[in-house]
């Protein structure tokens, strides 16, 4: 029995490592069935676990997940400088990181990561795909143009707890066509620890899956600050794809009867189309269709964003996520986030859905 006991405890280091590749296993279930994934992690098993991490998280003001994040880095350096003065052993270091990473690795995936092989989201919202086509392309564009130039609005009266619950309510009644469980927990904003490096890495907010935390950078101007809310929210109830959390976040903004909700959403969508558009003989007509006050406004964002941007740390951090996305089967990588042209085209030539819902372009 004492054998035993002594063979059990010399190899319990190995029980996080063990759940990690049991998780990996699981991984590569999920996703060739995105349809069980759907239905028993994405729709049930991840609601719940939103509604309990959040409802913890929500408790604190500040970011659970930046600090979650600090103590994996210092911790590492900790043990580098332990290792130098020789007061740990290279063995005990080794399986100590190995435990490190394989929790990480076991807890982003069980506590939102799964959802990242969930079906996608035509098949998941029964809406219409189209196949690419020109016309049709600088049809929808114009028609966005006109939406931006008709939605447009000052931010002088701008308020972040109007704008959240404005944001939260259009989720709410979009729920049936989004497909979410709402409410799947609380989803109040808290602002980037260190926004400003954040900033100059051309990142305006993250999801936190550790915690469920909605991360907004504290320097976004105001007219960026309720899309980004609403598509950073898309995440936390469960959407990873960059591509869908900009449509959901570009949907819910635009069905809002908010004007600075919709014009904030339309803005952000808008550039994207633009960049795809850019090579098209009638680019330049259609710029001219542009309100001077919607110009004004893609010029001060961007001149704002590139006095904040630093070009190697963006560079990098582009990089990393590229990487990251692609790793969790986003092909496309950062370019993930073009995709959001595609579905707001689908979208608006959908009728069915459109009709069904009651939504309205």
């Amino acid at each position: 029995m004492r054998k035993k006991s002594r063979y059990q405890f010399r190899f319990k280091w190995l029980v996080v490592p063990v759940f990690a590749v049991v998780t990996f296993g699981l991984t590569k279930i999920a996703v060739q069935n995105p349809q069980i994934t759907e239905a028993v992690y994405s729709q049930n098993i991840y609601p719940f676990l939103a509604s309990v991490f959040s409802s913890f998280s929500n408790i604190f003001p500040f970011s659970l997940d930046d600090i979650f994040y600090i103590f994996l880095i210092a911790g590492t350096f900790v043990l580098i400088a332990l290792l130098s003065f020789r007061k740990i052993s290279f063995k005990k270091t080794g399986k100590i990181l190995l435990n490190v990473l394989a929790a990480t690795y076991a807890l982003f995936y069980l506590l939102w990561g799964f959802n990242y092989f969930r079906e996608d989201l035509n098949r998941r919202l029964n809406l219409a795909e189209q196949k690419p086509d020109t016309d049709k392309f600088v049809q929808q564009l114009g028609m966005l143009i006109e939406s931006t130039n008709r939605s447009y609005c000052t931010f002088d009266n701008f308020d972040k707890k109007t704008i959240d619950s404005l944001v939260e309510l259009s989720y709410k009644n979009l729920a049936p066509a989004l497909k979410i469980n709402y409410p799947a927990g609380k989803r109040n904003d808290k602002k980037i620890t260190f926004s400003h490096f954040f900033a100059s890495a051309g990142i305006s907010g993250y999801y936190g899956p550790f915690f469920n935390e909605v991360h907004v950078n504290k320097k976004l101007l105001p007219i960026e600050y309720p899309f980004v809310l609403a598509h950073e929210k898309a995440h936390q109830l469960g959407v990873t794809s960059e591509a869908e959390a900009n449509f959901y976040g570009w949907l819910v903004c635009t069905q809002s009867n908010s004007k600075q909700l919709q014009y904030s959403a339309n803005l952000y969508v808008l550039k994207f189309f633009l960049y795809q558009g850019y090579q098209l003989k009638v680019y330049p007509e259609l710029i001219k269709k542009l309100d001077s006050n919607v110009k004004a406004d893609f010029k001060r964002i961007k001149k704002h964003w590139d006095e904040l941007r630093n070009e190697k740390v963006n560079k990098v951090a582009s990089k990393v996520n590229d990487t990251y996305l692609k790793t969790n089967k986003v092909e496309k990588g950062i370019e993930d986030y073009f995709g959001v042209v595609k579905f707001v085209i689908d979208f608006q030539t959908d009728s069915v859905f459109q009709g069904k819902y009651g939504l309205k372009f």
